[in-house]
């Protein structure tokens, strides 16, 4: 019978992984700043996995993550570094082992990066993006995976851990996988995510449920916003099968946003006949001409390559982010030069 899921670490990377995991002692997971659906589950996950181990780790996320994901089992047990910042100095000091997932490269970590790269732990890098440069003692990375925690449920699956799997680890591995595939609507065509998915039903997951907790959980402002965005902002441009928009300070103050208010809208104008590519720039509201990208696109139109070289980002092929500096305006001009470049490209 031909093997369902395939190996996912040499033999080099899982007798080290199996090593560091059974000297570990003090031991902290973390994950970039803002933190998504699949690096929150991630998190989640390994720690629920460690402890079947013997082990107690510490989360350490970089700053606030959504309201739409505080259900998840184990989140009143995550640190803030932004909020405890001494203490977790000190505790990335004393660490002996630090897991580093959904992440390639320190920067990704802001405030967190010098104390992350000062700390003298054996690092555990586990990742799907492009071009790593963690300095790792272990490096697993993976970026034809549709998410993180894809790539971990394959870990603990190879170490013979499945049996052990507890139903919160399965939550929060399903809700990783689900929101980095924009509810397996990309980057999700390859038949073992799905062999992956029936595993973790079987474990007790309500995939119903955890879809109406992420989704259907829009305050109505939110709704309002989103409604104002779609009608009032959006920008379409047919001949380039393109659409982009901007939600400025003020649209945000006016409609009492929220973080993860604009979670997915960038989705949306994909839903237009023809269009192919989808850009979101949003105002940073405490860093003065800071603007956040966000970047969709379908089949072959590669977005990953839009964001390097337009935004300062990357990502995958059909889900990318980058910034901006100098202001709304000089990002929505940016990103007609980027969408007519990339219309000459693929088009």
């Amino acid at each position: 019978m031909k093997q369902i899921l395939l190996d996912i670490l040499n033999e080099q990377e899982l007798g080290k992984l199996s090593e560091i995991i059974n000297a570990a002692g003090k031991t902290i997971i973390t994950c970039h700043k803002s933190p998504d659906g699949d690096a929150l589950g991630a998190v989640l996950a390994c720690a629920e996995w460690l402890r079947t181990k013997g082990k107690e780790p510490l989360i350490v996320v970089p700053d606030m993550f959504p309201d739409f994901l505080r259900w998840l089992p184990g989140v009143e047990k995550i640190r803030r570094y932004d909020k405890h910042k001494e203490e977790l100095d000190k505790a990335f000091e004393e660490a002996d082992t630090v897991f580093c997932l959904d992440f390639n490269a320190t920067d990704r970590v802001g405030t967190m990066q010098k104390t992350l790269e000062e700390c003298k732990a054996s690092k555990v890098l586990i990742d799907h993006h492009l071009e790593p440069t963690v300095k790792a003692e272990v490096s697993i990375s993976h970026p034809e995976m549709a998410a993180t925690c894809e790539l971990l449920f394959r870990i603990m699956w190879q170490m013979g851990d499945y049996d052990e799997m507890s139903k919160h680890c399965a939550v929060a591995l399903y809700c990783g996988m689900m929101t980095d595939t924009g509810g397996f609507t990309y980057n999700s065509t390859r038949s073992e995510i799905f062999y992956i998915i029936g595993q973790l039903l079987a474990k007790g997951v309500n995939k119903d449920k955890i879809y109406r907790s992420v989704y259907n959980v829009y305050s109505d402002w939110c709704i309002r916003m989103r409604g104002y965005v779609m009608y009032q902002k959006l920008n379409v441009l047919h001949d380039e099968r393109a659409t982009y928009f901007a939600i400025t300070k003020e649209d945000m103050a006016r409609f009492h946003f929220k973080k993860g208010d604009a979670e997915g809208l960038v989705n949306e104008p994909l839903r237009i006949k023809g269009i192919r590519l989808s850009i979101s720039l949003r105002e940073d509201t405490e860093v003065p001409g800071l603007v956040w990208v966000s970047i969709r696109s379908t089949d072959h139109y590669y977005c990953d390559e839009l964001a390097r070289t337009f935004f300062n980002g990357g990502g995958h092929a059909n889900a990318a982010g980058g910034k901006l500096f100098g202001g709304i305006q000089d990002a929505e001009r940016v990103t007609r030069e980027a969408i007519k470049a990339f219309a000459e490209k693929y088009y």
